[in-house]
């Protein structure tokens, strides 16, 4: 009998240790996006670009500024400039005058969650694409990541900046202003992304399904 239950419940055991542990800044959906970026940048023989929260917190912001159209994505819509000193960089405590020029965009949006390395090949999506990625006048990057209200659809923005490093996007007290929903790299934050949330689905999914198991091995 003590068998049984381990053999139903250990899985579970394991997936609810696995989402405690796993919830770190290193499973920032926004945080792994720039490491595929950077990844593919040095394979292409280009620098890789410093993460400036400052930066990646516009680019939530930038998301925001959507306020969940997805159809505004695909018809190139995009934020009026003074936007960014306006709206973005008060939002984030960042100081309207260490702002830089944005080098680059890229911006995506799906009606389901995917992973890092999925986003990043989606935003890949034309020549145009890889020439901003590649862009040799990029120094700083920052990504963003968020549903609306929690949920689909979900967008990926990525922003390139030509800034110097520590006098650029900088923050008030030197932290930007974390907001909810979403996530942006750079943080050293713990961020609920959407992939936390397909986890905790799953596992209580799969505890569902081991009490129903067990209720038949003990004819309850």
């Amino acid at each position: 009998m003590a068998m049984v239950l381990w053999l139903l419940f250990s899985p579970f055991l394991f997936l609810s240790v696995s989402v405690n542990t796993q919830t770190k800044v290193t499973d920032n959906p926004a945080d792994e996006l720039v490491a595929a970026l950077n990844a593919n940048r040095t394979a292409h023989k280009s620098s890789a670009l410093t993460d400036n929260p400052g930066l990646a917190c516009i680019a939530l912001q930038y998301i925001k500024a959507y306020q969940g159209d997805c159809k505004a994505v695909g018809e190139a819509k995009k934020p009026a400039d003074s936007e960014f000193s306006e709206t973005f960089a008060p939002n984030c405590g960042v100081e309207a005058s260490t702002l830089s020029p944005i080098t680059g965009r890229l911006l995506g949006c799906q009606s389901k969650y995917v992973e890092p390395s999925e986003a990043f090949s989606m935003l890949m999506k034309n020549e145009k694409s890889l020439e901003i990625l590649y862009n040799k006048n990029h120094t700083e990057v920052g990504a963003g990541v968020t549903g609306s209200d929690g949920g689909g659809p979900y967008f990926w923005c990525v922003l390139f900046s030509n800034g110097k490093h520590n006098s650029s996007f900088v923050a008030q007290g030197g932290v930007a202003k974390i907001s909810r929903p979403g996530c942006f790299s750079g943080a050293n934050d713990e961020c609920s992304g959407a992939n936390d949330l397909s986890r905790l689905h799953h596992m209580w999914l799969y505890a569902v399904t081991a009490f129903v198991a067990a209720g038949y091995a003990f004819g309850i």
